[in-house]
């Protein structure tokens, strides 16, 4: 009977297998490369079927979907963002990254060479960049659970610095309130890194996070040159942003 089992499941395993790479299969299809009759395979088919596994239709079977929730999404459209703030890091740049996980993301995509990173996002710390990248951390007081670095020591250790880019995340970015955390202690740290690019400050915002206000204001729209987002936020406040002098980067799915 042990056996017997073992070949069952076997078989079914072989069915998975094949509709890995045939999402959809015929059971003539499957009793012929299985060689076993077409009542073996239906009843194969329906044993997964009651495993959640597939759906039957007349004649064959296709693989169920994994579930897609609003969650795995919206990560999703971070990652596009983060692989497109990427694209714009060019050889000799260097960069300020906010407390940002989305901003900090992108430097999984860099590979370009002498790029300086300075951050006061304490999870840079032990993490692997492609071997062009050097990161110099501001210090600070270390506040969870983001791992931030802000306070005197961090401003002090800001004012003087003076990148070319700076990539900064938000928890909202909309016309009327600007920029916006909810944490407050990151505000004068937000500031100086918008204040002290010398040539562009880009914001990482997904969907949900445009025309929404938080807490505190980091910086008015009129002084970040450039927002990355994706296709679906809202296009009423984009084009609010855009006539306030913001260029609009969109990232879309399947980019």
């Amino acid at each position: 009977m042990k056996r017997k089992r073992a070949y069952v499941d076997g078989r079914r395993d072989q069915i998975l297998e094949i509709m890995k790479e045939n999402p959809t299969v015929r059971v003539d299809e499957l009793a012929d490369k299985l060689a076993v009759s077409l009542i073996t395979i239906r009843r194969d088919l329906q044993y997964l079927e009651e495993q959640k596994v597939l759906t039957r239709f007349y004649g064959g079977a296709s693989v169920i979907a994994p579930e897609y929730s609003e969650e795995d999404e919206i990560q999703m459209y971070r990652t596009l963002i983060a692989k497109y703030a990427a694209t714009l890091v060019e050889d000799g740049d260097s960069l300020f990254i906010n407390t940002s996980r989305n901003a900090l993301q992108m430097l999984d995509y860099v590979t370009r060479n002498n790029v300086t990173v300075i951050t006061n996002n304490g999870k840079a710390i032990g993490k692997d960049y492609y071997e062009g990248i050097s990161i110099l951390i501001t210090g600070g007081e270390l506040r969870y659970p983001k791992n931030a670095m802000v306070g005197d020591f961090a401003v002090r250790n800001l004012q003087t610095v003076f990148p070319k880019k700076a990539f900064m995340g938000c928890s909202g970015i909309s016309p009327v309130s600007g920029v916006t955390t909810e944490i407050s202690g990151e505000v004068r740290i937000n500031e100086l890194m918008i204040r002290n690019a010398t040539k562009d400050v880009y914001v990482l915002a997904d969907h949900t996070k445009i025309g929404k206000n938080s807490s505190f204001t980091t910086s008015s729209v009129q002084r970040i040159g450039h927002l990355i987002t994706d296709e679906k936020a809202p296009e009423d406040i984009l084009k609010e942003l855009e006539n306030a002098g913001v260029k609009v980067h969109l990232v879309h799915k399947g980019d």
